[in-house]
């Protein structure tokens, strides 16, 4: 009987498969190994795959699509409330082909090859900031030990530290101020990767017209506008603005019920890294606001009302809606663009 959908449980050398027919009843129960996959799904008849988003999701979204199979990926929290009994692979799979039948189910947009290549470069460099930052600090707190303290502000490390060790007067141990040299030394190497791959990300921001036009929105510069073109994909697999900013986890979290509705901080849902570019770029925005009030007269007003923290979310939300607007519909940023009204 012919099968309608498949539930992969993906790992690194084993795979788990449940197949289900028309009425829902099961016709594939089985384990495959990775080198058996291709050869599995190119002989099946076209139907459609559920995968949770995960390690390889993308990569084997991407294959079996070439196969001519329908492919849907889904948040591994959203496969969750099927497994019906004790967690193991075959309960896991026969999850997934539940949920990827399910019609208000949420997908996650599979991405290509060239979405996943800039992405790995966000990823190794903010790893590269990380160990920047842990590097700084690690500095400042061996220096405190012998009382020199170091201003807060990683600027101040590549000028006052070389300074402190070259300083006969502070008496510090000269095994110490090797030590301190060689850390240094690794900081600056640091700085080096974290330029080298931001000129690669850059240098991808400019051959990409998606990119160049968010880059236009306030707020938004290279490093945001590619990681969102990055993420984002095919703008028209979200319904609407709200949605992106939803997915960002940009919109108030809900605790209601009985009719009352509680609205609580920002749900923080989806991408951290997004959410982050998105409002440090609209803290960017207020700065500036407060030197030309006549030209940021919407964010000024909010924060009129509201501390700087509640504007910038709600910059950021703005944002959101408006890139989505922007890839959607394939329009250019307007500063003065005002939705017509719609005559009575």
């Amino acid at each position: 009987m012919k099968v309608t959908t498949v539930g992969i449980d993906l790992a690194k050398n084993v795979f788990q498969l449940h197949g289900v027919n028309e009425y829902g009843k099961t016709v594939i129960k089985k384990q495959i190994r990775r080198d058996q996959m291709a050869e599995f799904f190119v002989n099946l008849p076209a139907c459609l795959i559920g995968m949770e988003a995960c390690g390889s999701a993308h990569h084997w979204a991407r294959k079996l699509q070439g196969f001519g199979h329908t492919v849907k990926l889904m948040a591994p929290q959203f496969v969750k409330p099927y497994v019906k009994t004790n967690k193991n692979d075959s309960a896991d799979a026969e999850a997934i082909c539940e949920a990827v039948a399910r019609p208000n189910m949420r997908f996650v947009p599979i991405k290509n090859i060239e979405q996943q290549a800039v992405l790995a470069l966000h990823r190794v460099r903010q790893g590269f900031v990380k160990a920047r930052t842990a590097q700084a600090n690690q500095i400042r707190g061996l220096l405190s030990e012998f009382g020199l303290i170091v201003p807060q502000g990683i600027g101040y490390i590549a000028s006052r530290v070389p300074e402190l060790i070259e300083d006969a007067s502070n008496e510090l141990p000269g095994s110490f101020r090797i030590l301190v040299q060689r850390l240094l030394d690794h900081l600056k190497e640091l700085d080096r990767q974290v330029d080298e791959l931001e000129m690669q990300i850059v240098k991808w921001h400019r051959q990409s017209d998606a990119s160049n036009k968010l880059a236009q929105v306030p707020g938004i510069g290279p490093i945001t506008a590619s990681a969102l073109v990055a993420s984002l994909g095919d703008a028209k697999n979200f319904d609407g603005g709200r949605q992106v900013a939803a997915w960002l986890g940009l919109v108030p979290k809900q605790h209601s019920s009985g009719g009352k509705q509680n609205l609580l901080g920002i749900s923080k849902r989806g991408d951290t890294y997004l959410r982050t570019l998105l409002i440090h770029g609209a803290r960017s925005v207020i700065y500036r606001a407060q030197h030309k009030p006549e030209s940021c007269s919407w964010i000024n007003g909010v924060v009129s009302r509201r501390n700087k923290n509640v504007a910038a979310v709600a910059l950021a939300n703005k944002n959101a809606r408006i890139v989505w607007a922007l890839l959607a519909n394939e329009r250019e940023f307007q500063p003065d663009y005002t939705t017509a009204k719609v005559a009575t």
